[in-house]
């Protein structure tokens, strides 16, 4: 008799196997990409930043715009909406993407190292239950930031510059490679500090937060959807960008080029200072609605991570992210070990699920009081 014959009486149900049964058993994948959408799939973190750059540039702006006065001695935005409709007016349609190069160029190596090393240094820690205690999914998020920082700080600096380059009508023309230059390689450095300062904490609120959002939209079977993951990378992204806003635009004062009559900064502390001093805590967050650009990118960047280890395997630890498979369930209760019950009933199990219900065929409980004549009726 074999696997076959047993389906032919009693036809196997999605989820209840064994595990390893029912990875056999499944031949068709929950969700199958076609080939340009897998080919294409690398690409989506960037295309969601060029959506929300528009943003990141006000945000830059209105960070880096003094509430004591500008050089010509006014305000020159009222706030965030103003701010983008005169850039809109007087730079264009493509003055909002002033500086986009590199962020294409470090949107992709940014995520990928950060990604990476979250879930490297969470498989770590990680439980044979699959499970990872809170201090070390912080921890892990915090390394992820970190690491990134390296790399991004140069990007970040440069784009920085640009984004607030179409504010000067006068002058030499401000472009990438004449920031590098006039820069210099420490130079490219500059604030790497209050980096430090924003992207550690942002990252050890983000990934906590988004691990537990995401298994709280887990469905019945233990099965996220890429919907609810595009939504709970969202939803993670509100407090960390929120909360590290602070670091975010004393890190923005120390990159920009000052101009005449503007305040200079010799470091972190010498900046949150002079900032409280001369403009009060309120301005500290400016740029608050870096949220509504934070929020959603990193939603697709999360989404299309998972969906990658979905469909390539390749998170660190060999096996698919939480929420990628059905949980399987038996709907069999197995007897607890009788030490005089030598058999394979535990492997039998599966094989004979349903028969009862074709048969009215009751499997023994192997009591030990009767196990021996209960396993004899059943073998005749």
């Amino acid at each position: 008799m074999t696997l076959a014959d047993i389906e032919r009486i009693a036809p196997l149900e999605e989820g209840m196997l064994p595990f390893n049964l029912a990875e056999a058993q499944r031949q068709v994948s929950d969700f199958s990409p076609g080939f340009w959408l897998r080919c294409c799939s690398p690409f989506i973190p960037a295309v969601g930043a060029t959506a929300v750059y528009p943003i990141d540039l006000v945000k830059t702006r209105m960070q880096n715009q003094r509430s004591t006065g500008s050089f010509v001695g006014e305000l020159m935005y009222k706030n965030s909406f103003d701010c983008f409709k005169k850039v809109l007016r007087y730079e264009g349609f493509f003055g909002l993407y002033r500086g986009l190069l590199p962020q294409l160029l470090g949107v992709a190596p940014e995520k990928a190292i950060k990604l990476t090393v979250n879930d490297f240094v969470r498989d770590k820690f990680m439980h044979k239950d699959g499970s990872v205690p809170l201090l070390a999914e912080i921890f892990a998020g915090g390394c992820a930031g970190g690491s990134q920082v390296i790399f991004t700080n140069p990007l970040e600096i440069v784009k920085i510059r640009l984004q607030v380059a179409g504010e000067i009508t006068t002058g030499p023309r401000v472009s990438a490679l004449s920031v590098v230059r006039d820069l210099g390689f420490f130079g490219i450095y500059k604030g790497a500090k209050a980096c430090f300062l924003r992207d550690i904490p942002f990252s050890a609120i983000y990934f906590p937060c988004y691990a537990h959002v995401k298994a709280s939209f887990a469905n019945e079977d233990g099965q996220v959807s890429p919907g609810s993951l595009l939504l709970a990378g969202a939803i993670a992204g509100m407090p960390a960008a929120s909360l590290v806003t602070p670091a975010d635009v004393i890190k923005t004062r120390l990159q920009v080029a000052a101009r005449a009559g503007q305040t200079t900064y010799s470091g972190v502390t010498d900046c949150f200072r002079k900032i409280l001093r001369e403009e009060g805590p309120k301005a500290l967050w400016k740029g608050a609605a870096r949220v509504f650009r934070s929020s959603p990118q990193f939603g697709v960047t999360l989404l299309t991570y998972e969906l990658l280890q979905r469909w390539f395997y390749v998170d660190f630890g060999g096996v698919k992210p939480v929420g990628s498979e059905l949980v399987p369930k038996s709907r069999i209760t197995l007897p607890a070990p009788n030490p005089d019950h030598v058999g394979g009933y535990k492997l039998a199990v599966a094989t004979f699920a349903g028969i009862e219900n074709k048969f009215g065929l009751y499997l023994p409980l192997f009591k030990p009081s009767a196990s021996t004549s209960k396993v004899t009726a059943v073998g005749s």
